[in-house]
């Protein structure tokens, strides 16, 4: 409550007042604000959460979270247990049933078929599947009928949850994507940018990187909503702008992803248009860095990929020194104040899977020259050390955005004080997200030494979300540069581990195999540098009601809800 109390603002009071929803369409137009436009509508080719979330507004899968973390079915009946038979008793399969009379946007009836061909189409080994964890262990989806499917595993998964579950796995119509399968999946642009969909709105224009416009889909499954006839989802600018459209002009009605000194957004409330909407989850800001290597003077399809170490930070002495002259505490107080914590860690909660490392949180300048010394990189004349005639110079990107750069800029002034030449880049947000196999700026391309985002994942259970980081999920050509190990991080034994986590039913010991994996990727490897954790931090309208903030899944999961309040 801390921190929803801090940045509601007085006017907040006014959304939680009851009103009548009203018919389909009767409410008019909403607009919805992401500084990050949306380049693609198919989640399976994108990890970019802007991609996923303006997704999330058409295409739905059979389960998903809600605001505390508890999964509710969607495009199912219920949510299959072992209680209730929907989960063998050997727990190597889950049975899902569709709600009776569902229908696609185009008015055709939505079948098991459709969901077999959802896993049929990321699972395909040439198609390059941004959510490929989410399928891990799977063994067969079948059609029991049409409105059964039957999801089998290699061996006992005590945790069914992954395949068909929250904003990141929904499911896509067969008939629409029958022939994207494979190496065709980025060249299917009708589909891929205006998805027959389930969801409370259709695409009506989509124009990449811009603006989506949408209206209410005629086939919803609640014949009273949505309440909103037409939607326009307005992407790029800044995260400033974007505030200021909700909180101070009232042009829009939901900024999404906030990402603003909390002076500015606190004097922004004044404007007395819109309030704060926010809540911690999982959402880590981090460094990742590049254990391969990206120089341009390497072919485009062996930069960055298994082929060649990177010359610098394979060195686990450098990637530790790095932390080391980090001041996170600073970086919270600059950048986030009360929405954001100092972490050590990758997956900050639940509490169950927490390590609470602290290792991290003292700056320690004069320890990471020691570190580096010892490890044989040795001060040249200009302050930049060497080490077998390699310089210490670090390609350092991340999306473009006022606080991501006062990052950058400090923690280049630290890394200078131990040695570290540092060159920066920023890219623009839709781009850096975009997933576009054909641009050399994204950051699954990841043409640089280090860069910086955030991210989380679905629900409260981190298996498919530690699960990105196994050696077969890098990003590489062969997959069309998609998936989600962004560092190239590749252990046996993590792999290893990993396949012990999804094997483990208990609550306890899962928790125990989680804080591992994570120590792995950070404390113990240095390969992911946590710097904050983040709570997410939005924009609404006075006007608009209906919405409840969501941090285990989209944010956008309830716009079937939303509604103008009069």
């Amino acid at each position: 409550m801390r921190l929803k109390t801090a940045l509601l603002g007085a006017a907040a009071a006014a959304v939680l007042a009851p009103a009548a929803f009203a018919g389909r369409g009767d409410d008019g137009h909403v607009n919805i604000i992401y500084w990050q436009a949306p380049s693609i509508l198919n989640p399976y080719l994108s990890s970019g959460t802007k991609d996923i979330e303006s997704a999330s507004l058409v295409i739905e899968p059979l389960a998903r979270y809600d605001q505390d973390g508890n999964l509710v079915p969607y495009l199912a009946e219920s949510v299959p247990t072992v209680a209730n038979g929907g989960v063998s008793k050997d727990l190597t399969s889950i049975t899902w049933k569709l709600k009776q009379g569902l229908k696609w946007s185009d008015g055709s009836p939505v079948t098991s078929k459709d969901v077999v061909f959802t896993w049929k189409y990321c699972t395909d080994p040439a198609g390059g599947c941004a959510e490929l964890q989410k399928f891990d262990g799977v063994k067969d989806v079948k059609a029991v009928d049409d409105l059964t499917v039957k999801v089998e595993f290699n061996e006992p998964k005590p945790v069914p949850y992954g395949p068909f579950v929250g904003g990141q796995s929904p499911i896509i119509q067969a008939k629409q994507f029958e022939n994207c399968l494979g190496a065709k999946a980025p060249t299917c642009t009708d589909a891929n940018f205006g998805p027959i969909g389930t969801g409370p709105f259709v695409v009506t224009e989509f124009k990449p990187n811009d603006v989506i416009q949408m209206k209410a889909n005629p086939n919803y499954r609640d014949p009273n909503k949505p309440a909103f006839a037409t939607l326009t989802f307005k992407g790029g600018g800044d995260a400033a702008s974007a505030a200021r459209a909700v909180l101070e002009t009232g042009e829009y009605d939901y900024a999404w992803n906030l990402q603003l000194a909390p002076d500015v957004l606190a004097n922004m409330v004044k404007g007395g248009k819109g309030h704060i909407v926010a809540g911690f989850g999982s959402l880590v800001e981090r460094l990742m860095l590049n254990m391969t290597d990206a120089s341009p003077n390497l072919p485009a399809d062996e930069r960055s990929t298994a082929k060649h170490p990177n010359p610098i930070l394979k060195d686990k002495a450098v990637r530790e020194a790095l932390s080391m002259a980090i001041d996170r505490p600073l970086l919270v107080k600059i950048g986030y104040g009360e929405a954001g914590k100092p972490t050590c860690d990758l997956v900050p909660a639940p509490k169950n899977y927490a390590a609470n490392n602290t290792s991290c949180m003292k700056q320690d300048i004069e320890g990471a020259k020691k570190l580096l010394d010892e490890a044989g990189w040795k001060p040249g004349p200009d302050g930049i050390r060497v080490k077998d005639g390699v310089k210490l110079h670090l390609v350092y990107q991340t999306s473009t955005n006022a606080v991501r750069q006062d990052f950058q800029s400090l923690i280049k002034q630290w890394w200078k004080q131990i040695g570290v030449d540092t060159e920066l880049k920023n890219i623009d947000a839709s781009v850096f997200f975009g997933g576009d196999p054909g641009s050399p700026d994204t950051f699954q391309k990841f043409y640089a030494d280090v860069e910086m985002y955030a991210n989380n994942f679905d629900g409260t259970d981190p298996e498919t979300y530690l699960a990105q980081y196994a050696c077969d999920k890098a990003p590489r050509p062969e997959t069309q540069w998609q998936g989600t190990n962004m560092v190239r991080y590749c252990n046996p034994d993590y792999d290893a581990l990993l396949k012990e986590l999804s094997k483990t039913g208990d609550l306890a010991k899962r928790g125990e195999i989680a804080k591992k994996l994570n120590n792995m990727l950070t404390v113990d490897s240095f390969s992911i540098l946590p710097l904050v954790d983040r709570g997410r931090v939005s924009g609404q309208a006075n006007s608009l009601g209906g919405h409840v903030m969501n941090t285990w899944d989209s944010e956008l999961w309830d716009a079937a809800n939303w509604y103008r309040i009069k």
